[in-house]
């Protein structure tokens, strides 16, 4: 998606097309076409193009340095030299996950915190930190990888990094996935196993759940327990004031928030009990394109304070 957005963080415009070929050359095609469309909208005040990446991003010239989701064509990918070459303006290329939580810091539920933390709970989980009003990176932009500490590392399943019950492989949708799944021998009759195997959704166990679906009940139960100690694990690591929960799973809002703040209440020892309040995230896939507008308009992820 390419958007417009004004410098209040109001969008405009949006142009979005579907990827089906991740390869570099395909997608930085697509991504043109967009951009193109977004600038013809934005006429002649724009002031930047910024640009949300999975990866990890040498933010100095926008090269993404790998992108294990993306595949080895985005390796040493000089994705920000081939767009400003394109269009002749400055372009500024960021991690999804940071300019998601930089714009959801910025103009959403995080908005007049010093402390905040995203979680996106997706296919995998994204976020970012923020700490005394700055967005937290890294040496090597390689900060605010949630997902990937490990809450289950010896009887876990196996995350895309490898490593063993890592948050992402437990807590994200396909998490809540491999949680049905596991159990699905103990339910020989569920209606979550009347479909094909590939129609077994998040969205659809999660629905199944909010009607007492046995199988689905079980399996959320198993899932909210994971996710709450990840979340806990956050609270002890940095007592923020508010941790969005973002992402298609968190389109539960209530029976999620529900269920997930008084384990974590239970799991947490030295923060008081709702010391870092856990919400659902204001905006949804606009988080990124706003926190990557915002990275243009500011200049870049680095240039301090984000309040």
């Amino acid at each position: 998606m390419a958007a417009v957005v004004d410098d209040d963080g109001s969008i405009r415009s949006k142009h979005e097309v579907d990827v089906e070929n991740r390869s570099f050359g395909n997608v930085v095609d697509l991504l043109e076409t967009t951009v193109q469309g977004a600038l013809a909208d934005a006429g002649s005040n724009v002031v930047g193009i910024g640009i949300g990446s999975p990866g990890n991003i040498d933010t100095t010239t926008g090269t993404i340095r790998y992108s294990p989701n993306f595949g080895p064509s985005w390796n040493g990918a000089p994705l920000g030299a081939r767009v400003r070459e394109r269009f002749g303006i400055p372009v500024f290329v960021g991690n999804d996950a940071r300019c998601a939580t930089l714009g959801e810091y910025t103009y959403g539920v995080g908005r007049g915190t010093k402390d905040f933390v995203l979680i996106t709970l997706g296919t995998g989980i994204g976020g970012g930190i923020v700490a005394d009003g700055n967005l937290v990176l890294g040496t090597a932009m390689g900060a605010g990888e949630i997902g990937h500490h490990q809450i289950r590392p010896t009887d876990g399943f196996v995350c895309g990094c490898g490593k063993i019950g890592c948050f992402e492989a437990q807590a994200s949708g396909t998490g809540l996935i491999r949680q049905a799944a596991a159990l699905a021998s103990s339910f020989p009759r569920s209606m979550l196993l009347a479909g094909a195997p590939a129609d077994l959704g998040s969205k659809r166990i999660r629905k199944a759940a909010q009607a007492g679906d046995p199988h689905a009940v079980a399996a959320w139960k198993n899932y909210v327990a994971d996710l709450a100690l990840g979340v806990a694990n956050i609270v002890a690591f940095l007592n923020p004031e508010i941790i969005a929960l973002g992402g298609g799973v968190s389109k539960a809002e209530a029976f999620l928030l529900d269920a997930v703040r008084p384990r974590v209440d239970a799991l947490v020892t030295m923060a008081p009990p709702g010391s870092s309040r856990i919400a659902i995230a204001q905006f949804e896939n606009d988080a990124g394109a706003l926190g990557a507008a915002t990275m243009a308009m500011r200049g870049g992820l680095t240039t301090g304070k984000v309040a």
